[in-house]
C-alpha cells in the first residue's frame, strides 16, 4: 500500500510558533510582556458594527456566498470613496471574504493557477502569499516588485524565474515594512503584467494608516488602470482601520470577470460570510468617524513607540504607513528578538518574511496604551 502524503508535510512550520522561547523570556519581566508581535487589534469594535450585529443575531437561513446586496453595494460606495475605484465598478465585481488571509491563502487556488505556473509576490512579505502558491501546488516566486516597476526585469538578477508566472501579489501599504508603492509604480507593474497576461491582486489591508506620505494608492484606482478593471483585484480588511479582525470582515473588488470565477468556486465550497456579520461590515464601511478616531490612535502611539526605538539603538526603515515599525538594530533578528525580550518586549522577527529580513524585527503598534508607554519606558531606560 502506498503511504498517504500529508498536505501538512509539504508547509512550512507556523511562523510564531517559534517564539516560544523568546515569549517566556519576556514574561519573567517583573512589569510583564508587552506582545508586539503579532499585529491583532486591541481597541474597542465600533459601537455601529456591535448594534448591527445584535440587531441582525436572529439568523436563522443560510446567507448568501456573494453577500447581501444592501453590504454588496456598501463595497462599491467604499471602494468609489476611499480606494479610487472607476464608476466601472458595480456588484457584480466585488464579493466579501471570511477575512482577507483566507482569500490570500487560497485565491490562486480559487483562480485555478496550477502546478505548472507560479505566483510571484514581494520578497519582504506577510508568509500567506508564499503559503497561498504551495497549496495550489504553484511555484513561488519572491520578487522586489520595487525594483520590477522602476528598472523592469534587468534590476530582479538571473537567480528570479519569471517564466509561467499567472499571478503577482502587491502588499502596499506593506506587512511588515510599511512601503507604499506610488501611482506610477503600480502603473508600472500593471502594464507589466498586462503585457504578460498576469492578474495582478494587491493586498491593501493597511491603506487608511498613512504616516509619512499622502495616500497610499489603490490598484483599482483609475490614475492607476485608466478605468479599465481586467485582470485586477483588491484585497481588503475591516480588520485594522475598524477593529473588526475577530468579525472576519474582508472583501475583494475588481475585474467582475474573476470575481465571478471566486463566487463560483466558493458557492461549491460553502464559503459565505454569516449574516450578522454582513449586516456588522455593511456598517462599518459606512462609519468614517470610527475609522478616523482609530487611525489616531495609531498615529499617538508610533509617535511615542518609533523615537524610544531609536534612542535603544534601532534605525526604522520604511514605515511610511501600516501598523508596524520595520526596524534594524544592525544585528540579525534573533539576536535583536533576544534583546528585546529580556526587556520584556516580544517582536517578530524579520525572517518571518523572507530572506531579506533577516536583520530586522516587525514591531506591532497593536497594543493598549499602558503597554506602548511601558514599552518606550523600557527602551529608554535602557540605552
Amino acid at each position: 500500500m502506498t503511504s498517504r502524503t500529508s498536505l501538512v508535510s509539504t508547509l512550512p512550520s507556523f511562523p510564531w510558533d517559534s517564539l516560544a522561547s523568546a515569549r517566556a523570556l519576556a514574561e519573567r519581566h517583573p512589569d510583564g510582556i508587552v506582545d508586539l508581535s503579532v499585529g491583532t487589534p486591541v481597541d474597542e469594535t465600533p459601537r455601529v458594527a456591535q448594534e448591527a450585529l445584535a440587531a441582525a443575531s436572529d439568523a436563522h437561513g443560510y446567507p448568501t456566498v456573494a453577500g447581501t446586496g444592501e453590504l454588496r453595494e456598501a463595497i462599491v460606495d467604499f471602494c468609489r470613496a476611499h480606494r479610487g475605484a472607476p464608476r466601472a465598478l458595480e456588484v457584480s465585481g466585488v464579493l466579501p471574504t471570511i477575512g482577507s488571509k483566507e482569500l490570500v491563502a487560497h485565491l490562486p487556488f480559487q483562480l485555478g493557477i496550477g502546478a505548472e505556473e507560479a505566483v510571484a509576490f514581494p520578497h519582504i512579505a506577510y508568509p500567506t502569499y508564499d503559503l497561498g502558491a504551495r497549496l495550489a501546488g504553484s511555484r513561488p516566486v519572491p520578487l522586489d516588485v520595487r525594483a520590477l516597476a522602476r528598472e523592469g526585469e534587468g534590476a530582479l538578477g538571473s537567480d528570479v524565474c519569471l517564466d509561467s508566472v499567472r499571478l503577482l501579489w502587491l502588499n502596499t501599504p506593506s506587512n511588515p515594512t510599511g512601503a507604499v508603492l506610488s501611482v506610477e509604480e503600480m502603473r508600472a507593474l500593471l502594464a507589466w503584467a498586462r503585457e504578460r497576461d498576469i492578474i495582478v491582486a494587491s493586498d491593501e489591508c493597511y491603506a487608511p494608516l498613512t504616516w509619512d506620505v499622502e495616500e497610499a494608492p489603490s490598484i483599482l484606482d483609475e490614475r492607476v488602470n485608466d478605468g479599465d478593471l481586467t485582470g485586477v483585484l483588491c484585497a481588503y480588511s475591516l480588520s485594522k482601520q475598524s477593529n473588526l479582525a475577530g468579525y472576519r470582515a474582508a472583501f475583494v473588488a475588481g475585474d467582475p470577470a474573476l470575481v465571478g470565477e471566486l463566487l463560483a468556486v466558493r458557492k461549491h465550497s460553502g464559503l459565505m460570510m454569516p449574516g450578522p456579520i454582513q449586516k456588522a461590515m455593511t456598517a462599518a464601511l459606512g462609519d468614517e468617524a470610527s475609522a478616523s478616531r482609530q487611525r489616531e490612535t495609531y498615529r499617538a502611539r508610533r509617535e511615542i513607540l518609533a523615537p524610544a526605538l531609536e534612542a535603544f539603538g534601532g534605525r526604522i526603515e520604511h514605515a511610511e504607513a501600516g501598523l508596524y515599525l520595520w526596524t534594524t538594530f544592525g544585528e540579525s533578528s534573533n539576536a535583536s528578538i533576544e534583546c528585546l525580550a529580556e526587556l520584556g518586549i516580544l517582536a517578530a522577527p524579520g525572517t518571518f518574511y523572507g530572506e531579506a529580513g533577516a536583520r530586522h524585527v516587525r514591531i506591532s503598534l497593536t497594543a493598549t496604551d499602558e503597554r506602548i508607554a511601558s514599552a518606550a519606558e523600557r527602551l529608554r531606560a535602557a540605552r
